[in-house]
């Protein structure tokens, strides 16, 4: 089966934001409100931090055996960040939208391009902060980083933005509960579309 005959049946969702916009909170409360939604786990190089699980947070893998994973295509998509590599499974997405599972991937603009370059038919969404100066209030208030690596991150961040057109929505995190049901409502009408599609097809 191909990707564009496994879209038919499940939807992958795409959720993307600078660091400190709110993605992984949203992401969180999107998994709650629809728990049927399976969420797409990474496989990454580096080791775990003390707080994190294998198979949870991570798949924690060998450099040899993802770089092997490269060689043999297996990857949707993948990076090297800071010596260590990040990488989507490509078999666990194909084969859960075949079986008309709908995927949430939470990644960065660079790996949402190459996804969106192997399955155009994916739902992209965009979370944007308030204002820059509200990204920086936030990234300040973790209170957990350098101001070197906050500039960084600022910087960063206005990377991303200026690729927002590469997603389908945009959905400003302002105030939280609307963010999430801004979302929510975009997955829905997908979702909607989705079934209609696929209804219509089996006519």
């Amino acid at each position: 089966m191909t990707s564009s005959d496994a879209m038919k049946k499940g939807r992958l969702f795409i959720i993307s934001a600078p660091s400190g916009a709110g993605k992984t909170t949203l992401g969180k409360a999107i998994l709650k409100r629809f728990p049927e939604m399976l969420y797409s786990i990474s496989h990454t190089t580096r080791p775990p931090r003390t707080d994190e699980e294998n198979g949870v947070d991570y798949f924690f893998i060998s450099k040899d055996e993802f770089k092997k994973n490269i060689k043999d295509g297996k990857w949707l998509e993948w990076a090297k960040v800071h010596d260590n590599y990040y990488g989507t499974s490509l078999e666990f997405i194909d084969r859960n939208l075949s079986e008309g599972r709908n995927i949430l991937l939470d990644i960065d603009v660079s790996g949402a391009r190459q996804v969106l370059s192997h399955l155009p038919h994916s739902v992209a969404i965009f979370i944007l902060p308030p204002s820059f100066e509200t990204l920086r209030q936030r990234l300040e208030s973790r209170g957990t980083e350098s101001p070197e690596t906050i500039a960084k991150r600022l910087k960063n961040a206005e990377v991303e933005i200026a690729q927002k057109h590469l997603y389908q929505h945009h959905v400003i995190n302002d105030s939280l509960n609307e963010a999430i049901e801004r979302i929510s409502l975009i997955i829905k009408s997908h979702m909607f579309r989705n079934r209609k599609d696929t209804t219509q097809t089996r006519r």
